[in-house]
């Protein structure tokens, strides 16, 4: 037999709709199975309706009960029946009010008086039976729902506690009596949002200072939006005023629909600046804050700061009070913003306050991985401020790729290499260091490298450990916590400027040495001096014989010329050096005893020596001192050798009366020698006869005479101390001057 169906319950949707039942089968019996629902109510009625369907656990009669009697009494039951038998459910009674489910309420509606949104009314429709309405609602972004029962509403409820300019939810449920009967479906929901109202709050401000030169700075203010429950409606812009508060007066007002506004203002007096925004309604009250310094104050500068990675997108940062009485901060503020090489000022701002007595802040608004973050910490108190800083991330791993080399430049012996920092979604967190390396091109060795600090700045660095004229191949890799990236570009170098001084020094000084030696050398010194003389001009390289040499002094004694010599004569003109002419002197001899007068000089020896005649018998050479030659012949010999004649001038260095210098000495012309242009050196040789000269030649002055063929700086006075004898072999003659 079939299981005898359970839990039977009827029910008619609205005033208008049929009352349905429906039951549970119980177990199944796999038999045929027909099921009769079965209603009867007052006056004896009775309503009937068969399934035939194995599977049958519902049945809609298809009849309405009507309101007139809603305490009237209904009884429903329903019998199961196969082959093996039948079974029948418990009746179950009810009454209208319990089985009629009102309809869900339409026409749903809400209004604001005066566009406030503490007179707002929600309207709908109902049946008309319904007594008891509940309401609910809530924002639009908010899971909670807030209930409103109410009793005899007639379509119309007023509601006090919405929020301004938020959009809520709005649903109404009816139902036919407070105690029977069951409460309707909700209805649809109906979205509105509340007008707006003046926003309430204050906006959360922050700032940061960049020096542009000695007397401006650039001010950048920043701030968050205010809730929507601060902001109460749509904010359509903010308005900033910049202050000196020195003057007192205001300097700038201006508006702005974003969340930032940029100015430069003097580096000089006390500013302030005031930020409010503004909506349909009115505005906010304006945020006050001062510009200082933030960083200037560091004694206020948090200790030991740290950042470690927090989760997948969040970073914890912790830190130290100050070495400042601790009490003395008034506040935290912990700023972060994405690290870029070129110093954006464009990213984004992130910053949060913390209270005094908290030193760590856990930081994941903006927060992404893989990203570098430059963390600040700020201690403030009154009108002072002290920073520190680090950089963290909240994940990392080895950079994608390697900095690439632009440019390889020589500077002093040293190279320069410059590089383009790694893109920021290449990095992968933060980079701790960069290396370089270097090795000669086809070389199998180990490379060289250098390991720089990461700074953000920085895209340069020098090697100075290069050798000259070899063929480097350099490049360069990032690294992070995590590990080192993969290689950046090559570039091939070759140092051309000079090797280390050091290598060229010592073969230098030794090479000196080497040439100081040569030249020292006699012979070396005389092969130097005949290249000389052949570079010299033609007329200064002629060879003098030494006078020392000359037969013709030695046959000849030298008288001294018993005339003054016109001085006037001495200063003729001679041939000039390029084309010199020979000087032919005639030999006149004269038959008297050739006579040497000798100066006052006591060192001179007296000696007396025969001296041959040269192309003259000796009874030419028996004329006596007293017998001088006739004066014709002497004044014509003296025409024809005046000009080899020499003026010698000998001065002692320390004259006495005793051993005066020796005097002027002129020599007269037939005591010369025939052989052109020479000068007796043998006086030694010459026998030595006292007579008197002419008492015109003591009286010749010493006078420097500059002759022609010599230059005249070549003609020094001579200033050693002569002696008894002057000798022409003490003197040698050159192209150039004149020396003893």
């Amino acid at each position: 037999a079939p299981e005898q169906p359970q839990n039977l319950s009827c029910i008619q949707k609205g005033e208008q709709g049929t009352v349905a039942c429906t039951w549970e089968r119980g177990r199944d019996t796999h038999l045929y199975t027909e099921y009769t629902l079965q209603l009867s109510g007052p006056k004896n009625l009775t309503w009937q309706k068969q399934c035939k369907d194995t599977y049958c656990d519902y049945l809609d009669f298809g009849i309405n009960l009507t309101p007139e009697s809603p305490e009237s009494n209904f009884t429903a039951k329903v019998t199961a029946v196969n082959s093996l038998g039948s079974s029948s459910s418990l009746p179950s009674t009810f009454t209208f009010l319990d089985i009629v489910r009102p309809l869900p309420p339409w026409d749903i509606r809400i209004k604001f008086q005066k566009a406030s949104v503490s007179r707002c009314t929600l309207y709908w429709r109902d049946e008309g039976l319904v007594l008891l309405n509940r309401l609910r609602y809530r924002p639009s972004n908010s899971r909670l729902w807030n209930m409103v029962n109410v009793t005899k509403a007639k379509g119309r409820h007023d509601l006090l506690d919405l929020k301004p300019f938020t959009e809520y939810e709005f649903q109404i449920s009816s139902k036919l009596h407070l105690y029977k009967g069951s409460w309707s479906d909700w209805s649809e929901s109906l979205r509105a949002q509340t007008p707006e109202e003046e926003p309430t709050g204050m906006l959360d401000v922050w700032y940061m200072k960049m020096h542009i030169d000695y007397s401006r700075q650039q001010i950048s203010l920043f701030w968050k939006n205010l809730s929507v429950s601060e902001a109460r409606g749509k904010i359509l812009h903010y308005q900033v005023t910049l202050q000196e508060l020195t003057g007192g007066k205001a300097m700038t007002q201006n508006i702005t629909g974003h969340t930032s506004w940029t100015t430069v203002i003097p580096r000089t007096g006390n500013w302030a600046v005031a930020v409010s925004a503004a909506n349909s309604k009115g505005s906010s009250l304006p945020t006050r804050i001062n510009i200082m310094n933030l960083c200037e104050a560091g004694l206020l500068a948090p200790r030991q700061v740290s950042a470690n990675s927090e989760g997948m997108d969040n970073i914890l940062v912790t830190w130290q009070p100050p070495r400042k009485d601790p009490s003395a901060v008034q506040e935290y503020v912990v700023e972060w913003r994405e690290l870029h090489p070129g110093g954006d000022t464009q990213v984004p701002l992130n910053w949060l306050r913390s209270p005094p007595y908290n030193v760590s802040a856990l930081i994941s608004e903006n927060i992404k991985s893989y990203i570098c973050y430059e963390i600040r910490v700020y201690a403030l108190s009154g009108d002072q401020g002290g920073c520190s800083s680090i950089l963290g991330n909240s994940k990392h791993k080895a950079p994608l790729s390697g900095p690439h080399i632009n440019a390889i430049t020589e500077e002093k012996g040293s190279i320069l290499i410059s590089w383009n920092s790694i893109p920021v979604q290449e990095q992968m967190g933060c980079l701790l260091h960069y290396r370089i390396y270097w090795k000669e091109r086809d070389s199998n060795s180990q490379p060289q490298l250098c390991e720089i600090p990461y700074r953000v700045s920085q895209n340069s660095h020098p090697i100075n450990s290069l050798q000259p004229r070899v063929t480097y191949v350099l490049w360069m890799t990032a690294l992070t916590a995590a590990g080192e990236s993969s290689h950046g570009n090559e570039r091939e170098f070759c140092l051309q400027g000079k090797a280390n001084w050091m290598a060229f020094v010592a073969p230098s000084i030794c090479i000196a040495i080497i040439m100081v030696g040569i030249f020292s050398t006699h012979y070396f010194q005389q092969k130097v001096f005949v290249l000389l003389a052949a570079l010299r001009p033609q007329w200064c390289s002629r060879e003098i014989p030494d006078p020392a040499n000359s037969t013709c002094a030695k046959k000849y004694p030298i008288a001294e010329e018993k005339t003054q010599l016109p001085l006037d004569r001495l200063l003729i003109d001679w041939p000039t050096p390029e084309d010199p002419e020979p000087l032919v002197i005639s030999e006149v001899l004269h038959q008297v005893t050739p006579v040497f007068r000798r100066p006052p000089c006591s060192n001179w020896p007296q000696r007396e020596k025969g001296i041959q005649g040269h192309q003259a018998s000796e009874k030419d050479m028996m004329h006596s001192a007293s017998s001088p030659p006739p004066p014709r012949a002497l004044q014509a010999e003296s025409r024809q050798l005046v000009d080899l004649y020499k003026v010698l001038e000998s001065r002692g260095s320390d004259p006495k009366p005793e051993n005066p210098a020796c005097p002027w000495t002129v020599l007269p012309a037939g005591d010369l020698p025939t052989h052109d242009g020479y000068l007796p050196s043998n006086i030694d040789d010459l026998p030595s006869h006292e007579a008197p000269l002419a008492d015109s030649l003591e009286e010749l002055e010493p006078q420097h005479i500059s002759l022609s063929v010599f230059p005249s700086s070549s003609l020094h006075p001579l200033t050693f101390s002569c002696g008894d004898k002057l000798t022409l072999d003490q003197l040698k003659m050159r192209c150039d001057s004149l020396m003893l």
